[in-house]
């Protein structure tokens, strides 16, 4: 019996997530879906080795900058109490929004991941939080990206249908 190549990338693939999730959890300590928020910035734009970098700095980018509102929260708090939020994601919103007028560093989906896995994960903004969920993303972007290498290589063995572009 011939396992049909669909099927096989579905296996491949999910083996990879699950030795990735394996690999954050149990070895690294890191939460598993922190390793998928690496996993969902590398596949926010077109799946390249390339691309998936640039995602990943993003992502890792919007994390220091969730940091860097957590910090700024605790700082104002004594004097703004609750009120805190407003000045404070106002100023993340707009660098972020800003974000988008780059060159080449302008992916606003994989910035917002990086806040939102700060803010998931309830951490204190600390070095020792950044090097936890920044190394969860990185497992979870080079799983992705090894995912990606699954999928080109299944479409370069798959057979070319009469009328079918290469």
């Amino acid at each position: 019996m011939t396992i049909p190549n669909h099927l096989k990338l579905t296996l491949g693939e999910s083996a990879v997530a699950a030795l990735a999730a394996t690999f954050s959890a149990l070895i690294a300590g890191w939460p598993i879906w922190a390793m998928f928020i690496g996993w969902i910035s590398f596949f926010t734009r077109a799946p390249s080795l390339r691309q998936g970098a640039i995602n990943l700095a993003c992502t890792l980018t919007g994390l220091v900058l969730g940091m860097a509102a957590g910090v700024a929260t605790e700082v104002l708090s004594p004097t703004l109490g609750p009120l805190t939020v407003m000045p404070v994601v106002f100023v993340v919103a707009v660098l972020v929004l800003s974000m988008r007028r780059l060159a080449v560093f302008n992916n606003l989906l994989a910035f917002f991941l990086g806040l939102v896995s700060y803010f998931a994960s309830h951490l204190p903004p600390t070095f020792l939080t950044f090097f936890e969920l920044g190394g969860a993303a990185v497992l979870g972007a080079l799983a992705a990206l090894l995912a990606s290498r699954l999928n080109v290589l299944w479409d370069e063995s798959k057979p070319q249908l009469s009328g079918e572009r290469s």
